[in-house]
């Protein structure tokens, strides 16, 4: 299983961030969370919860996969995991992209409550 990079993983929430031309103020604002813990969050330095998670990559429109893997689409192996199967054919394709549309949908929900 792979290792959390946090700071990797807050280095492209910044560049996310900067892409949109948005200071920390705003997105901090957006995702309902102070200016200095996106900060420490920006720099790896603590840990977020899934909610603001969920918050960041519902503003900065990012995919999950992108902020903490650094790539839009996992790897076989890790949706091989997911899904317990020793390999992902072509035919799941359909099924990987299922699985994002869903979850997208509780991101929504979870913004909605």
């Amino acid at each position: 299983m792979q290792e959390m990079d946090y700071i990797n993983m807050g280095m492209r929430i910044r560049h996310a961030r900067k892409a949109k031309g948005w200071s920390q103020g705003e997105l901090a604002k957006q995702c309902g969370i102070s200016m200095s813990f996106l900060g420490h969050i920006e720099r790896g330095t603590r840990i977020m919860s899934l909610d603001t998670f969920v918050n960041l990559c519902t503003a900065l429109n990012a995919d999950a996969d992108e902020l903490l893997w650094g790539s839009a689409h996992p790897s076989e192996g890790r949706l091989a995991d997911m899904w317990g199967q020793p390999c992902v054919k072509e035919k799941d394709s359909d099924s990987y992209s299922m699985y994002i549309r869903i979850m997208k949908s509780v991101a929504e929900i979870m913004n909605e409550a």
